[in-house]
């Protein structure tokens, strides 16, 4: 599914709006989670899920190719953890 599918499930599940309406609004729920997650805040969906961001340290990795040590450097990773309703739904 594409956010075009989105915004047209929107457009016709929802009524009232325009094509360019539910873009708008598919936009702006997209742009907040983003903001919220950058600035490391959790996001919890009732009945849909956890999306967290976690922070994992530098460690010590291997090239498979060359058999070489490398350096992993630390990031940040987003993790999503399904509802109990949802894994119940997708495992039905």
């Amino acid at each position: 599914m594409t956010k075009a599918d989105i915004v047209e499930t929107v457009c016709e599940k929802v009524g009232g709006f325009s094509k360019k309406e539910a873009a708008e609004i598919v936009e702006t729920v997209f742009e907040t989670v983003k903001a919220t997650l950058v600035k490391g805040d959790k996001i919890k969906i009732t009945r849909f899920g956890n999306f967290i961001v976690r922070d994992k340290r530098a460690r010590a990795g291997r090239n498979p190719q060359t058999g070489q040590e490398i350096t992993i450097s630390a990031r940040r990773v987003l993790t999503f953890k399904a509802s109990q309703l949802l894994n119940k739904a997708l495992n039905s």
